[in-house]
């Protein structure tokens, strides 16, 4: 039956590998990554960069860490290095 939509075996276990390696968090290591966050009040990108999650918002520009840059961290645990992790994000 799945050979008839296009999945071959190939395929299948292509899919079923994707499922364990998204299980496996400790795989992943970001390099890079730009995410737009929609805040309660306007738009905020979040940026990993140099090893560092940096946010655009007046916030961050004051006291390096701010809600959006620790809410990407959260929902990275466990795939950034830990230089990118902030004391206060801890909570």
């Amino acid at each position: 039956m799945l050979e008839e939509v296009g999945l071959n075996s190939g395929m299948i276990g292509k899919i079923a590998k994707a499922h364990r390696y998204a299980e496996e968090r400790s795989r992943f290591r970001f390099s890079g990554l730009a995410v737009t966050i929609h805040g309660d009040n306007d738009d905020h990108e979040v940026c990993f960069q140099d090893g560092a999650l940096v946010c655009g918002c007046d916030f961050f520009r004051h006291e390096s860490v701010c809600a959006h840059t620790m809410a990407v961290e959260r929902l990275l645990t466990g795939m950034l290095p830990a230089s990118a992790a902030t004391p206060s994000a801890a909570a």
